[in-house]
């Protein structure tokens, strides 16, 4: 089994028409006090586990006295609502964030797990797509609102809309590294080849930092052989870059978000919520390697 062959078109913000701000071009001086650490989770296949992953990374991560902070980057607002916040009240989110200047600081949103807030999304953010073409600094948008913020977090994790648009684009001149939750399912590395041509792109001429933070392979099934070999092949192409702990296929993860609450609060003893704990820690391990 071997990755197919991408035929995508160009990345949405990414076209030949030049960026609006030279790669060089200096990003606001952030505000006094450490930097968080941000993490883009992105696939631009829907269904793969991306928001599962982020809301549950997330809640891991505060449960090891981490402060996260979630974006919610996807206009269905599914990360919203798995942390059970009413669309009655997203009065100020990423739409306002991008388009309206909005302070990072006016939008936060607290979860009520402790040390993990949310910038929430809503319907509004399916225009920004377009709005943003007119914007200037448009690629830059999210860079310059985390710069600009005075953040007590440690992590802020982006959960991407299933697409290589101008939000993805932001999310990943925003972030330090990309994590890629893969299905494990036939289709698995379709498209993923776009995703790691597109990472490259903007590393090269618009967020030189950003790097492949992993691949964390989702939806597993021990007892099916196709699970398997695709996790062998991912295993084969990425080698050390997918991480060791695997996502299974669990009830109580699919049925967490419909009580708005991630797994590890609905069901803690769950395969699914064991296997976040335990993403999260190989995670952190991972980052304590890390060049300072």
């Amino acid at each position: 089994m071997t990755a197919p062959a991408d035929g995508a078109s160009e990345t949405p913000g990414l076209e030949a028409e030049p960026p609006s701000e030279p790669a060089s071009d200096p990003e606001p001086v952030a505000a006094a006090g450490s930097r968080p650490r941000v993490i883009a989770v992105a696939n631009q296949k829907g269904g793969v586990g991306k928001t599962t992953t982020t809301i549950n990374l997330a809640t891991a991560l505060a449960a090891t006295q981490k402060r996260a902070l979630v974006i919610d980057l996807d206009p269905q607002g599914n990360a919203s609502t798995g942390f059970g916040i009413d669309r009655r009240a997203r009065h100020l989110g990423t739409y306002e964030l991008l388009i309206d200047g909005a302070a990072l600081a006016d939008c936060l949103v607290p979860t009520g797990i402790p040390g993990l807030d949310i910038v929430t999304s809503s319907m509004d953010l399916a225009g920004a797509e377009i709005e943003l073409v007119a914007l200037e600094r448009r690629e830059y948008r999210l860079r310059d609102a985390l710069a600009s913020a005075s953040l007590t977090h440690d992590y802020v994790l982006i959960d991407c809309p299933p697409s290589l648009g101008l939000l993805t684009v932001n999310a990943l001149v925003a972030a330090d590294s990309v994590l890629v939750p893969l299905q494990c399912e036939f289709y698995a590395l379709e498209g993923l080849s776009s995703l790691t041509r597109t990472i490259e792109r903007v590393k090269r001429t618009l967020n030189p930092e950003v790097e492949l933070q992993g691949v964390v392979l989702t939806m597993f099934d021990k007892r099916n052989n196709l699970s398997n070999l695709v996790a062998a092949d991912v295993r084969d192409h990425f080698g050390a870059k997918v991480f060791d702990t695997v996502i299974p296929r669990n009830v109580r993860v699919s049925e967490a978000p419909s009580h708005g609450q991630p797994v590890l609060i609905y069901d803690l003893r769950s395969p699914g919520a064991q296997a976040y704990i335990h993403l999260a820690g190989e995670m952190l391990k991972r980052e304590r390697s890390l060049p300072a």
